[in-house]
């Protein structure tokens, strides 16, 4: 059975307040950091953990605080990103709303790892509940000393501040993020440099998703080898998994990383009403959709990479035998293109005009060869962009296409499309 980390205190009551934290262990791993560890102790303990972004790209934690040059006595940031724009994903609000001060623990153990001095919260600007739970954390905490001035006495500083989203899905992306926080248009930055030598304010910065964040107090308390000896090799720890769909229960789940796709989907009771699986979207629509057939394959980011697909921020989308697959990728398109920026060409282009051929597919007036100009489109928006927005849709469109070419050209024909061939006689 898997071990609970992130969900243990969930269900209990006031989960959310300072006491409960305490009563359950709560900021026991800060005090012995700050009393019997130096900062790169911490940084090596979480990078023997094996701990990978939880927020998609699942690029090591420790690996990317290595990556700060030496401090120099001059500021230095960490991000939270508790964005959560990708659709299907939910799993950080869980966290903020349900056990916020493992989060403002987390964020104090990556401070003095990192020896940052300000910590900026960019939260999705829907957030509205969380946010005020966050926000209450926040005051408890520097109200106890866990964070803010000379935390517990140590001579450690780290300001917190919470900066609310305006809704941009691209805002989830580091650079952008980085930009909306400095109060300019949320467009991402070109890299090099990256943001452990140049990020915000031009000030050498870490970007960590929260539930990456939420793995550290627990990290610290067990030991970096605990962790990664729970999960698989490379892929330490558990992880949350937001699933959605034509589950019987859907929800957060909390399960060892590498559990198999199909053990996650029973987690949340099958496939709903007794109907067969019929396509698994395994990591947010950003994610290539897997079959029925292609769902016996490990949940971490090494399965997900040889499945052809990836893990992304863990949003499982379950969809059964009677989903319509051109409207879902209609749905999908829609998305990728009101939520493109606009900056790269291929990616603004490319998203509006495939979803406007495929609401011409749905209005009855398709063409057979319109499949095989969305897939033209589609190789025109990968790897040209500076964002992955651009390769996600077209990941996404790709996979659909050619996994259900038989279910798009019957619904052509069906809703009265046809082939040019047969309009020129």
């Amino acid at each position: 059975m898997s071990p609970k980390i992130l969900t243990k205190n969930w269900d209990l009551e006031d989960s959310h307040k300072l006491k409960t934290s305490l009563q359950q262990g709560g900021y026991q791993a800060l005090e012995k950091a700050l009393k019997t560890m130096k900062s790169d102790e911490v940084v090596a303990e979480v990078f023997d953990s094996n701990l990978r972004g939880r927020g998609g790209a699942g690029f090591s934690a420790g690996q990317k605080w290595r990556f700060l040059p030496p401090v120099d006595g001059k500021p230095r940031y960490i991000v939270v990103n508790a964005d959560e724009g990708e659709p299907g994903t939910f799993k950080d609000r869980f966290i903020i709303e349900r056990d916020p001060h493992m989060l403002v623990e987390g964020i104090a153990l990556a401070g003095y790892a990192t020896q940052a001095t300000d910590c900026y919260i960019y939260i999705r600007g829907e957030y509205r509940e969380p946010k005020e739970r966050l926000a209450a954390a926040l005051r408890e905490a520097e109200g106890a000393g866990y964070i803010g001035e000379n935390i517990l006495g140590s001579g450690y500083s780290l300001k917190v501040s919470v900066t609310t989203g305006a809704g941009a899905y691209i805002c989830g992306e580091e650079m952008a993020m980085l930009e909306s926080i400095e109060g300019k248009k949320g467009w991402p930055r070109l890299k090099p440099p990256f943001p452990a030598t140049v990020g915000l304010f031009g000030r050498p910065t870490v970007i960590n998703n929260v539930e990456t964040i939420a793995c550290l107090p627990s990290i610290v308390a067990n030991g970096g080898l605990w962790f990664a000896n729970l999960g698989t090799p490379g892929n330490g720890g558990t992880k949350l998994y937001a699933v959605s769909g034509h589950v019987e229960r859907p929800g957060v789940v909390e399960l060892l990383m590498g559990t198999p796709l199909r053990d996650v989907i029973e987690a949340c009771g099958g496939i709903r009403a007794g109907k067969k699986l019929k396509a698994v979207i395994p990591g947010g629509v950003s994610a290539p959709v897997l079959t029925a057939d292609e769902i016996d394959v490990p949940m971490d980011f090494t399965g997900m990479e040889e499945a052809d697909s990836m893990l992304g921020s863990a949003a499982v989308i379950v969809m059964d035998e009677d989903t319509d697959m051109v409207k879902a990728l209609d749905s999908i398109m829609g998305f990728f293109a009101r939520e493109s920026c606009g900056q790269c060409t291929p990616c603004r282009e490319g998203t509006a005009w495939t979803h406007k051929m495929l609401r011409k597919i749905l209005a009855g007036e398709g063409r057979l060869e319109d499949l095989d100009c969305l897939l033209d489109v589609a190789e025109g928006m990968d790897g040209t962009t500076i964002y992955p927005l651009g390769p996600a849709a077209s990941g996404a469109l790709r996979t659909l296409i050619r996994k259900f070419r038989g279910e798009f050209e019957e619904a052509i024909v069906r809703l009265g499309g046809s082939s040019d061939t047969e309009r020129s006689e």
